[in-house]
């Protein structure tokens, strides 16, 4: 049934399906276009007459994941990556640099619910709020929450940093991809009453790259008093990326472009398709590459790191709900280097070395350490726990403690042991998405069976929890204490969750001695 809502640019045509009202495609700045781009978001004109808003906006401009890719599709290489991403993108959606609207699903139009707005993965340079793994239809229904997905400009196009090469003098904003996600936050403050929802009340949550923008919201001055809690799923954020490094990627991205010094009006005439070239060339995401096209420390949308030596004093007050999967790089590394599920105890060590960056003495300390904890476990399975703690446990638990001085703080760890590709995958990265946002909607994640079907009751329910009161306490659950550092309270979600305190004590102190991650 078609379903007309007012905003403050116009009126809206929507649908209801699925026992929800949904709202997709609209726009909440103007596109972001020559002569604009790179620049601050821009209000939306209004528009005249009634805007459909039935289907999904345009995604950003990126460079495609395998397993999205057209031209990967007969890969047999590619196999299980395919099987593992069932249902990310249930029909295609054209990139465009014009992609900033978001998506609204709320149970009715009247009434003051909790807002979640859903901040997607994909690091800061893929993803989009439109893929079928985090559509809000089975949250909005379920939990009578209004739920919200969004684009925004991603790799070089919102994180080109030209602040020390002139940017300034030609209207050229740093971090312009959060700045979208702030004008996004804006809209709701401004229109999402017309949805059903409490602008009072908002949650902002995301995973991976989701929760680095989570955490990175967290410590700009322009999104405070915007959102009111904060849930970081497998996406901790301590230091954005240094000044001078963002510099040197976009001189080098302003090399390959054939932009001289000074003339930096010329990126409004570059091809789109130029520009992600250079994006593409600069490696970002490869073996050994820093990150480079993310949130820059830049003095004043983002005055400092999120989370180092400290928490931002800006998080002050903010509720937060953090944590990560027990076997988080199984897919993030095992479908480009299946290796991973088949080491020796030989190699154990030298691949150890090589993921923390530390000597092959140090390495081996660190592997007797998991293993007196994991006596039966394989070399797979220790480097999978070692790894997946080096690149997103710790860090969870660092952010933890640190946002815990001054506000309260839920940590868990999701260690379910998913069935899926013979059971070598463990508790996976993304395995929390299709706990949270529906059951089935992520079959080769959790398998097409129903064992994991109580445990996605629990967690989303205390995920809407959260959003609604500021804790995650609900009767299908143990009671959650707050997180501090001295219990460390933790709730293990599993097949019977519960309270541990302190867990993994040796192996945290393992991973503190090690050298940060950059």
């Amino acid at each position: 049934m078609r379903i007309v809502n007012e905003t403050t640019a116009g009126r809206i045509s929507g649908y209801t399906a699925q026992g929800v009202i949904a709202f997709k495609g609209i726009p909440y700045a103007a596109a972001p276009l020559p002569p604009h781009r790179f620049k601050a978001p821009l209000p939306v004109a209004p528009w005249e007459g009634v805007r459909d808003a039935r289907s999904f906006p345009n995604q950003a401009r990126q460079i495609l994941f395998p397993f999205l890719d057209p031209a990967q599709a007969g890969n047999p290489a590619n196999g299980a990556s395919l099987e593992f991403h069932r249902g990310v993108e249930t029909k295609p959606i054209p990139y465009s640099e014009d992609c900033l609207a978001l998506n609204v699903w709320t149970p009715a139009t009247g009434g003051k619910r909790p807002v979640m707005v859903w901040l997607h993965g994909g690091g800061f340079a893929s993803g989009s709020g439109s893929w079928g793994w985090w559509t809000g239809e089975d949250l909005a229904r379920n939990q009578d929450v209004v739920v919200v997905t969004l684009n925004h400009r991603l790799n070089i196009f919102g994180f080109l940093y030209l602040d020390e090469l002139g940017g300034a003098a030609h209207g050229l904003a740093g971090n312009a991809g959060m700045r979208d996600i702030i004008a996004a936050l804006e809209w709701i403050r401004d229109n999402i009453a017309n949805f059903g929802g409490d602008a009072e009340n908002v949650t902002i949550f995301g995973q991976s790259g989701g929760g680095m923008k989570v955490t990175t919201l967290l410590a700009m001055p322009a999104a405070q008093g915007l959102f009111h809690k904060a849930i970081v799923q497998s996406g901790p954020f301590l230091r954005a990326v240094p000044r001078a490094r963002a510099t040197a990627a976009a001189e080098q991205a302003l090399h390959r472009l054939g932009i001289k010094p000074g003339h930096l009006e010329d990126l409004q005439t570059v091809p789109d398709d130029a520009i992600l070239a250079a994006f593409a060339a600069a490696r970002e995401g490869a073996p050994g590459v820093l990150r480079q096209f993310a949130p820059v420390i830049d003095g004043a949308t983002l005055p400092s790191d999120p989370f180092e030596p400290a928490a931002t004093p800006l998080a002050a007050g903010i509720p937060m709900l953090i944590g990560a999967t027990s076997e988080e790089v199984t897919s993030l590394t095992g479908f480009g280097d299946p290796s991973i599920f088949s080491l020796s105890a030989s190699d154990l060590p030298r691949r150890i070395a090589d993921a923390c960056e530390i000597d092959i003495g140090t390495a081996k300390s660190v592997i007797a350490t998991y293993r007196a904890n994991r006596p039966k476990a394989t070399p797979s399975q220790l480097y999978a726990d070692i790894e997946s703690d080096r690149r997103f446990g710790q860090g969870s638990i660092t952010q933890a403690e640190r946002q815990s001085a001054h506000a309260p703080v839920y940590a868990y760890r999701l260690t379910w042991q998913s069935p899926v590709q013979g059971g070598r995958m463990g508790a996976p990265h993304n395995l929390c998405l299709p706990l949270v946002f529906g059951r089935d909607r992520a079959p080769g994640v959790t398998g097409d069976g129903t064992a994991h079907h109580a445990l996605a009751a629990a967690m989303q329910t205390a995920w809407a929890s959260f959003a609604r009161t500021g804790t995650p306490n609900h009767p299908g659950l143990p009671d959650w204490p707050s997180f501090d550092t001295t219990r460390r309270a933790t709730m293990i979600l599993d097949a019977e969750c519960r309270i541990t305190d302190n867990p993994d004590a040796t192996e945290r102190t393992a991973q503190q001695a090690l050298p940060p991650r950059l």
